[in-house]
């Protein structure tokens, strides 16, 4: 097998194993789920607390609760920008390329957020978000701009 095919391979498994990883992240329960991002909330809220004092009369305890929706919500775009971003490389890997890579990771992307909110209808304590697939999806759009800026940049003859 020659380079370039271990590289377009590499790419879409690359694109699988986020996907796996997302889809393994809405499978736990809401119980598990709140509890793994108020423990990353946590760490967050430590790291910010020793930079700013972010203490203003509130426990440890009352700034997770406060800053957990928030961490949530950003996991969800940090998420899906990364997709956007595996997404374009493993197209542009593919040779498909300008607008019609735009549009295609853009679909794939905002498919998998529907279809993941529509997953966890099925997971104990979980729903179905719109406010979650528009996120995703501005998540999913920013990474894929992110994508062809830096792939300008690299084509960039300076």
């Amino acid at each position: 097998m020659d380079k370039n095919k271990i590289i377009i391979i590499s790419s879409w498994a690359g694109v699988l194993s986020w996907l796996v990883l997302i889809f393994y992240l809405s499978s736990q329960p809401a119980v598990e789920s709140d509890e793994l991002s108020k423990k990353v909330t946590k760490v967050i809220v430590d790291i910010v607390d020793k930079i700013i004092d972010l203490d203003d009369g509130k426990s440890g305890i009352d700034l997770v609760e406060e800053f957990n929706h928030i961490v949530r919500k950003y996991a969800h775009f940090t998420s899906y920008l990364v997709l956007g971003l595996l997404v374009m490389n493993a197209l542009f890997r593919s040779k498909v390329l300008g607008f019609k890579a735009f549009i295609f990771s853009l679909a794939f992307s905002i498919f998998y957020a529907v279809s993941d909110e529509v997953h966890q209808l099925f997971v104990p304590g979980r729903g179905a978000q719109v406010t979650d697939v528009l996120i995703d999806s501005l998540g999913a759009f920013v990474g894929i701009g992110m994508y062809e800026v830096l792939g300008i940049v690299r084509r960039s003859p300076y």
